[in-house]
């Protein structure tokens, strides 16, 4: 019964720490897609179409009984859904991870839990209440959040020459990591237009499913129509260039289907289960394992370098980031302790009072009916 109670509270916290690993594997693959001049519109086409055949016929037999009719309010709220996460913010990311290296648009994604908890707070999903200590403490990190990625942005230093990464470096000459300020700042501001668009997709997630509650099917929903809003946007970005719809077995089709299944169908799905009881800012706190994780990827599979400013920055990141974890651990009380709590016993005799008939000095008497019988037995 303890361990079966444990399982229960440890689920979200598996379910968000394979999320961020998932997104660690997915920014290795896609950066080495791109280094081989794969474009980022189709890949998010491939990506969605790949998630679509993999969610929906799971869709179909498991929400046959509780997926609700579909609604023009939510069909619309879905549209939306399908745009900011599916085409403007995998975009977005994609071209910032261009102009950078993988490691950095994992760090640049830091920010999406202070974005995140300020977009749920001007909803209304998240506690606000700036007399709380935890509340301050909110506030703390997500300024310190947006601190630390304006440091990894502006402020290089020396490079962290690192023993397997010697060798490498005085081969490789500008290496993935060696990007110059300009394309750093433009790619910055790509990912942190793409983690705003993110940030809004899970708030608006969470209320999506508040009158959707069938989480493999809005999935579907959202893969679908990314794959078709995808579509629209690459042929007219890639337009008079049909051979970058080209795949064959390589890198490029590895990003496709890994970040396809993972990334898009798993992930879509596993975010909603988890923040209809947690709450969309619990989510999005786990992103800076997935940087820990890339950095280190990157350092061994593509050889990139690491810059003093990025791991200064990545560390206020990190304390900011979990202020904000700390400020809302008392905002979500578990359900097993609902459970545990003291039931009141539902008493199964009711005391009616009579009243005696006016025309004589009869005093009131009181008799005790059981909920079987089905009058009250007077004296």
């Amino acid at each position: 019964m303890e361990m079966k109670r444990l399982l229960e509270r440890a689920k979200p916290f598996i379910g968000v720490v394979f999320l961020q690993f998932g997104f660690a594997g997915m920014d290795v693959l896609t950066k080495a897609a791109l280094n081989k001049g794969m474009s980022n519109y189709v890949l998010v086409v491939y990506r969605h179409a790949v998630a679509t055949l993999v969610i929906a016929p799971f869709a179909v037999v498991f929400d046959k009984k509780v997926r609700p009719k579909m609604t023009l309010p939510i069909f619309i709220k879905i549209v939306a859904l399908s745009l900011l996460e599916p085409v403007i913010d995998q975009n977005l990311y994609f071209m910032g991870m261009k102009y950078t290296t993988a490691t950095f648009a994992a760090a640049m994604t830091n920010i999406l839990p202070a974005i995140t908890f300020v977009m749920a707070c001007l909803l209304r999903l998240e506690r606000f209440k700036i007399k709380s200590i935890r509340t301050q403490a909110k506030v703390i990190g997500t300024t310190a959040t947006v601190a630390g990625a304006m440091v990894m942005t502006l402020f290089k230093g020396p490079i962290l020459h690192l023993f397997w990464t010697k060798a490498t470096a005085a081969h490789t000459g500008q290496s993935a990591g060696g990007t110059s300020l300009a394309d750093t700042i433009k790619g910055s501001i790509m990912i942190t237009i793409g983690c705003f668009c993110w940030a809004a997709f899970m708030n608006l997630q969470a209320i999506t499913l508040k009158t959707y509650p069938a989480e493999l099917s809005l999935t579907a929903w959202i893969c679908v129509l990314g794959t078709l809003e995808g579509t629209a946007v690459a042929l007219v970005m890639e337009r008079g260039n049909p051979a970058v719809w080209s795949i064959q077995w390589d890198t490029k089709l590895m990003a496709a289907i890994y970040s396809g299944v993972v990334c898009s169908g798993l992930a879509y799905y596993i975010q909603g289960v988890v923040m209809k009881d947690r709450g969309p800012v619990f989510v999005t706190a786990f992103s800076p394992l997935c940087m820990v994780i890339v950095a280190i990827m990157g350092v061994l599979i593509l050889a990139e370098q690491i810059f003093l400013g990025r791991v200064l920055g990545a560390a206020i990141i990190i304390v900011g980031l979990y202020l904000v974890v700390w400020g809302k651990s008392k905002d979500y009380k578990s359900p097993t302790t609902l459970e545990d709590a003291p039931k009141e016993e539902n008493c199964n005799h009711q005391v009616i009072t009579i009243k005696a008939p006016p025309q004589g000095p009869q005093p009131i008497q009181a008799a005790s009916l059981d909920n079987n019988s089905s009058s009250p037995s007077l004296p």
